[in-house]
């Protein structure tokens, strides 16, 4: 799209790749089934977010119940890690950009299901190979088993709900147009692991993830990167998060951070504001402290593992 003269609507087509973030372990046939789900359910998040950008009260609603409703189907499909982080985000993010730049909430959803289905297309690629085609998928029905929610889901939904209703009471002392960073940051903390020692811990790697990735943002804010040269940082930034985002979270949010603040910027005209980068730790550090204080609501006696286990 930069090529075409048309940058903005590239810069958004990008949050598309957060689609292939999901099922990163399994068989390309099988994210081949897996991920159309995925990719509808970011578009109709980022078309929800459009459709309020100009309401606040609207929006803040929104976050709210994006959050939960994501968190309910990826806790009772089994959805698995990255859970129900980027749904929020992507909402959070259509609303800032349209309220921000000039584009019509129809352009900018066009923009959004179109990145979703060319990264899906790259995602499924390997499909042209005989041998991959070859490997037998299992039923939809093995893929996403449920709907069903135990105990420990159960908490974590009642964890998801109360951090989003809390995450925005505490933007109307911050921002209220920051609440989706804020309730983000604490769902990411609450991820799918079930136990109050995985709370501290995801709370202590969102914190030093995300002041690290400002810095990283900080640095490349310098370069002013554009045109090409953005859509190439956004590439690498986007492969490097997908080879550590299951392994090592803190790593992931130092990649994570200065990604989706540089399609901010991109798509507002904000790129190198660094009190926007500040406004994210701070923003980030009330998040994951709702998060890890949501993480009292598992009893002692719980086990330290995850009820839905997944690679930390």
């Amino acid at each position: 799209m930069t090529v075409l003269d048309q940058p903005m609507l590239g810069y958004i087509a990008a949050s598309g790749a957060f689609t292939v973030l999901f099922a990163g372990s399994l068989p390309v046939i099988e994210r081949a089934r897996m991920l159309p789900f995925v990719g509808a359910a970011l578009v109709i998040c980022a078309a929800l977010g459009a459709a309020v950008a100009h309401d606040p009260l609207l929006v803040s609603i929104g976050i709210v119940l994006v959050a939960s409703v994501s968190a309910a189907l990826a806790f009772g499909f089994r959805l698995g890690p990255p859970g129900p982080l980027f749904f929020v985000l992507v909402f959070g993010l259509s609303a800032t950009v349209v309220r921000s730049a000039p584009i019509t909430p129809a352009g900018y959803v066009a923009a959004i299901a179109a990145g979703c289905a060319f990264s899906y297309l790259i995602a499924v690629s390997p499909l042209a190979l005989a041998r991959v085609r070859a490997r037998r998928a299992r039923p939809l029905r093995q893929l996403f088993p449920g709907p069903s929610w135990d105990a420990d889901a159960r908490r974590l939904l009642l964890r998801v709900v109360l951090v989003s209703v809390l995450g925005v009471v505490v933007s109307l002392f911050l921002d209220p147009a920051r609440a989706y960073w804020i309730v983000g940051a604490a769902v990411a903390v609450i991820g799918i692991a079930s136990s109050r020692r995985a709370a501290l811990q995801r709370a202590t790697h969102r914190l030093l993830g995300t002041i690290a990735g400002a810095g990283v943002y900080a640095l490349l804010a310098l370069l002013h990167p554009s045109g090409l040269w953005l859509a190439a940082l956004l590439g690498v930034l986007q492969f490097s998060i997908e080879l550590v985002v299951v392994r090592h979270y803190a790593l992931a949010l130092t990649l994570i951070t200065p990604l989706v603040l540089l399609l901010l910027g991109a798509a507002t005209g904000s790129t190198g504001d660094m009190s926007i980068a500040m406004e994210r730790v701070v923003d980030t550090l009330a998040g994951a402290a709702l998060g890890a204080l949501s993480g009292l609501l598992h009893p002692r006696s719980d086990p330290s593992r995850a009820a839905h286990p997944a690679p930390a």
